[in-house]
């Protein structure tokens, strides 16, 4: 599968952290280098919008046409409930912003401060701030490059997605073909699982009505799943994987269990302004964190292990792989912190 191909697959990769997707796409996908993603991007064939719980999202083209409008409702609710800015948008007219805003932002590409800076030109008694968040939040903006471009630097710059796409060539997605292609991506899941991810309301109806498997989770909960989705024998082995910062596969559950223990959870997201690094699976769930140290060919990665792990070669191996074929580290070093145990050279 290539990297196009995974996106759409995964219903868009969390992206806040501009390098996150390339090693969400790396740790899935064989042969994937970072010019293969950073081609998406300039060729306008991927981008990156706010969209599943306000947050930004690295998707398609064809996605991010298809998706924005049903998640609007969600930002909508968001936005109205926003501690910093809600009451200020209250007293004005936000339809008046937002019309400005997006003829501001079809003309030129324009940092969030500068987006509110010229809108309080006309709103002086809004704080900018609260002007630039209901355009983030209302209309269509993607990130243009070089943000995000791979081992580069960029101001966040935004136009929305109309003037970078052009006009969207497919209907929006309905509110069944969503919930399907998570459950394709992360399934088996209950109501709530697909509501944490989607940031959506009412989705216990949808999954009702559709045509789904139905199963019990250890606790008695009614799991739903793509009828031909692969289910794993239990047993089946699970190799280790370095799991990027943000990565879906920990936040789009109401119930992480099964990726993460709630020790393990509260360690992990006790971090400032909900930042956490990138996470180490052995075995299938969480057994610690990995941080990359350094720049280019002088990359390093240090580990922090939860717990005494077993597989200390083949976590090894796998940030050997990291290094080598992301950074081009030719003696890539990996220190698994507390352990002691360090790696020079190719594995």
């Amino acid at each position: 599968m290539g990297a196009l191909a995974a996106i759409e697959h995964l219903v868009g990769m969390q992206a806040q952290a501009p390098f996150a997707p390339y090693y969400g796409l790396w740790s899935r996908l064989d042969g994937f280098t970072g010019d293969e993603l950073s081609g998406l991007l300039t060729a306008r064939k991927a981008v990156r919008i706010v969209l599943m719980r306000g947050t930004i999202h690295l998707v398609t083209a064809k996605d991010c046409h298809r998706l924005r409008p049903l998640i609007q409702p969600a930002l909508d609710r968001m936005l109205r409930s926003n501690t910093a800015h809600g009451k200020a948008l209250a007293e004005i007219d936000v339809r008046a912003v937002v019309k400005a805003a997006r003829r501001l932002l079809d003309a030129e590409h324009l940092t969030p401060g500068e987006v509110g800076v010229r809108l309080a030109e006309r709103w002086p008694e809004t704080p900018p701030g609260a002007l630039a968040e209901a355009a983030r939040s209302t209309l269509p903006l993607v990130q243009v490059p070089p943000r995000a471009l791979w081992q580069r630097s960029g101001q966040v710059r935004l136009t929305t997605a109309t003037a970078w796409l052009g006009e969207p060539r497919s209907k929006p997605l309905t509110i069944d073909e969503l919930v399907m292609r998570y459950l394709k991506a992360f399934g088996p899941a209950s109501a709530a699982d697909v509501q944490t991810w989607s940031g959506l309301t009412r989705l216990s109806e949808v999954l009702e009505r559709m045509k789904l498997i139905r199963l019990k989770s250890e606790g008695g909960q009614t799991l739903y799943d793509a009828p031909n989705a692969p289910r794993p024998d239990p047993d089946a082995p699970a190799p280790v994987r370095l799991v990027a910062p943000f990565d879906n596969v920990l936040l789009s559950h109401a119930d992480r269990a099964r990726v993460i223990s709630d020790e393990d959870r509260k360690r992990l997201f006790s971090g400032r302004n909900g930042v956490f690094p990138g996470t180490v699976l052995v075995d299938g769930f969480v057994s610690g964190t990995w941080e990359l140290l350094g720049k280019g060919d002088r990359t390093s990665m240090q580990v922090r292990p939860y717990r005494r792990i077993d597989v200390v070669d083949d976590v090894i191996a796998e940030g050997n792989r990291l290094l080598q074929l992301a950074f081009g580290v030719t003696r890539p070093q990996v220190e698994i912190a507390r352990q002691r145990r360090l790696s020079v050279g190719n594995g």
